[in-house]
């Protein structure tokens, strides 16, 4: 790696360079990377302490939300910090550590929703059969599957990058690593790397969003043989889910799943797939959940009677 090497470091443009603007950027990214943790921790320590959220769809919101203080936290700070540094440098080694870290969640988020879609077709048209098929070994076995699956897809993202030589420029058009901008300054022939990593980063994301979108058109067929009172709650509980997906995946595919070209507007997609999705996964699960919803007001009640104790 020495040998072909010559850039250390990599300088990031960040969103803006004007100063103004960076204050503004900074107290509004600070007080949203805020309430993504402590939203989606609120969430995380919800279920865990509420019986009323013992299902195997609020096990896999607890997990949801914990990689999604993860994937966030993979990009924010650096974001917030950088917006008042004068010189936004980040080491070779930080740089393929935020590429790997940013798919590790990014990839486990994916198969989180897949599960999530997979738990809500089994308890919709086989109901009789879900704690049998959900079980808790399954729970356990099927988050265990999508981390050890965004491992993977952020194994293979890293290898096609790490590889590359970069002898410079090392200015970044972007606020974060990823791997189209990389592989804009590699000093080599990046054609077939690049088709690569949109069959693993692009792919994914599609097949992931199509198997979802077909397991909700067979979800609301069967619907069609329900009460109506059974319809609204079923469509009630998988709206949330629905909407996340489409917030979630509509950017990524924007952005991986095309030539491996940077565009003037990657920036503020990336903003909305790494701090504003994050940011509405717990206000759509709370807003839209009645139990959830119970559940942070008990939870509240508790603590305000310890505080007083």
């Amino acid at each position: 790696m020495a040998n072909t090497h010559n850039v250390t470091e990599f300088i990031f443009l960040g969103l803006s360079s004007n100063p103004e603007v960076q204050k503004v950027c900074f107290v509004m990214f600070l007080l949203l990377y805020t309430a993504i943790v402590l939203g989606n921790f609120l969430i995380v320590l919800t279920v865990i302490s509420s019986r009323s959220l013992g299902s195997p769809m609020y096990f896999f919101l607890s997990y949801l939300s914990f990689a999604e203080i993860c994937y966030s936290s993979t990009t924010a700070p650096r974001l917030i910090s950088d917006l008042l540094a004068e010189r936004k440098a980040i080491p070779l080694w930080g740089c393929m550590s935020q590429v790997f870290f940013i798919h590790l969640f990014g990839g486990t988020e994916i198969f989180l929703l897949t599960v999530m879609a997979y738990d809500r077709y089994v308890a919709i048209c086989k109901p009789l059969s879900y704690t049998t098929i959900i079980s808790r070994q399954a729970c356990a076995l099927l988050v265990g599957a999508a981390w050890v699956g965004g491992f993977v897809h952020s194994l293979a993202q890293i290898l096609l990058i790490f590889r590359l030589p970069f002898c410079g420029p090392n200015v970044i058009d972007h606020y974060f690593c990823d791997v189209l901008p990389l592989l804009k300054l590699a000093c080599s022939d990046t054609v077939l790397i690049g088709l690569l990593i949109v069959a693993n980063g692009g792919t994914l994301s599609v097949i992931s969003f199509v198997v979802l979108l077909a397991s909700y058109v067979v979800i609301l067929l069967h619907l069609r043989t329900r009460s109506s009172a059974g319809q609204r709650k079923a469509l009630s509980t998988c709206g949330a889910h629905v909407t996340v997906v489409t917030l979630f995946f509509g950017p990524c595919i924007f952005i991986y799943l095309r030539p491996s070209t940077t565009l003037s507007v990657d920036k503020t997609v990336a903003v909305f797939y790494t701090v504003i999705t994050p940011l509405l996964n717990p206000v759509i699960y709370s807003l839209r959940n009645a139990e959830v919803k119970k559940a942070m007001r008990r939870l509240w009640v508790r603590a305000m009677k310890l505080e007083e104790r």
